[in-house]
């Protein structure tokens, strides 16, 4: 085996994925992982602190887009506005990985302690998105609402990304998810 493989973190969560699929989350190794993606376990601890973490690595990438999108945003926009273009951007970052996105649902609804994980993901994108909006000025309870609305609005956008047509795209179904949360709330 070569020093220096390119790609080395895609391979191993590739890997991983077609292993979880294959065998579930908790028959796969980290030896194994390594294996398929044809590196040593050293090189999947350089990029990952353990084996759930590689269906949860792209979490910083979400966060940052989100909190940076509210945080950007004029001082003129509305707060639930300031959410609905954090959660659209993150549906826009992440329309070309629509099967791999597939595939990690598939995997983590297999797996009780991956659900779990799940959740605490969003409820930390949740706690971040209301911290900006804090830092913005909105005070509580009404940055903790608009916060979880988004991330509420982005996981049901995300399902029906995943289970509808194929020509909606995720920003399609946030746009969607969105007005509808608007509509309801206004008593229509």
């Amino acid at each position: 085996m070569s020093r220096w493989e390119p790609n080395s973190r895609g391979r191993l969560e590739r890997a991983a994925l077609e292993l979880y699929r294959e065998r579930g989350f908790d028959r796969t190794t980290v030896a194994e992982i390594a294996e398929r993606a044809g590196l040593t376990e050293r090189t999947f601890f350089r990029h990952f602190t353990d084996k759930r973490e590689v269906l949860f690595g792209g979490q910083q990438l979400l966060h940052r887009i989100l909190v940076d999108t509210v945080a950007g945003a004029p001082d003129s926009v509305a707060p639930f506005d300031a959410v609905a273009a954090a959660v659209v951007a993150v549906a826009t970052e992440m329309e070309n990985g629509r099967e791999y996105a597939r595939q990690r649902r598939e995997v983590i609804a297999a797996n009780p302690s991956l659900r779990e994980r799940e959740l605490i993901k969003l409820a930390a994108l949740s706690s971040a998105m209301a911290e900006a909006l804090r830092t913005r000025g909105v005070p509580d309870p009404a940055a903790s609402l608009t916060a979880e609305a988004g991330i509420a609005v982005f996981k049901i956008a995300f399902e029906r990304w995943q289970d509808g047509p194929r020509e909606l795209t995720f920003a399609d179904h946030i746009r969607d998810g969105l007005e509808q949360l608007r509509t309801i709330a206004a008593g229509a």
